[in-house]
């Protein structure tokens, strides 16, 4: 199992294990070192490990990224004061993705896919406009800004592409995208074509940028599923 990370590491030890299907991330954490984790995400850590509670960026925000963005309004915030380790586990089966961060770097994240951050790291609320309110995936965006490590997940495996003009994605299978990109939510076609082609509302993205798309969605699974349950 992982040691405890050394305290002149420049940047945090960690160790992704399980994708595409299962991912889930191990941190190895020096003396004193903190990494923030989405509330529940904890599968295991070693002892004394110290957990705290706190809602990132304040209250406004944390209730942004509640009722708007999909994510916890709290967050766990795990130190090791002697070195440990902790093991994180998404919500959803799928790929387990990292990016450091730079002072003049970023990204945008969809509801549901931040999973842990360290130090130096900020999350905001950025809204997706009204459009974006009926695309089953909530009405704002969460943009990742700072210095450090971001970890986030996807439901089911992640594909990467390298827009270079422009590119159409459906809400669904938006995990993140890089902020250089512009980008606009309409329908497929006409008001015929988006209410009846079951594709519904997608996200046309301009310039020149990464984006990142998960293989399955929540929602085309949840109708899968649903025959199957028996109220």
């Amino acid at each position: 199992m992982f040691a405890a990370a050394s305290p002149n590491l420049a940047a945090m030890e960690f160790q992704i294990l399980g994708n595409p299907d299962y991912g889930e991330l191990t941190l190895g954490l020096a003396p004193g070192e903190t990494i923030t984790a989405e509330s529940g995400a904890m599968s295991r850590m070693s002892r004394h490990m110290e957990l705290r509670s706190r809602i990132m960026g304040g209250l406004l925000s944390g209730l942004g990224r509640k009722l708007f963005g999909g994510e916890s309004l709290f967050v766990g915030e795990y130190t090791a004061p002697r070195g440990g380790w902790l093991t994180l586990a998404p919500a959803v089966p799928g790929q387990v993705m990292h990016r450091e961060l730079g002072s003049d770097d970023g990204l945008i994240l969809t509801a549901g896919a931040f999973l842990a951050c360290s130090p130096g790291v900020q999350l905001s609320t950025r809204f997706g406009g009204l459009r974006y309110m009926f695309s089953g995936k909530g009405a704002f965006f969460l943009r990742v800004t700072g210095r450090g490590d971001l970890f986030y997940n996807s439901y089911g495996a992640v594909v990467e592409r390298e827009v270079d003009g422009q590119l159409t994605v459906d809400t669904g299978h938006i995990v993140a995208w890089e902020p250089a990109l512009e980008y606009s939510i309409a329908g497929m076609g006409g008001l015929k074509q988006t209410l009846f082609s079951g594709e519904g509302l997608v996200l046309q993205f301009r310039g020149r940028g990464r984006v990142f798309l998960q293989t399955r969605t929540v929602g085309e699974t949840v109708g899968w599923l649903s025959p199957f349950c028996i109220g």
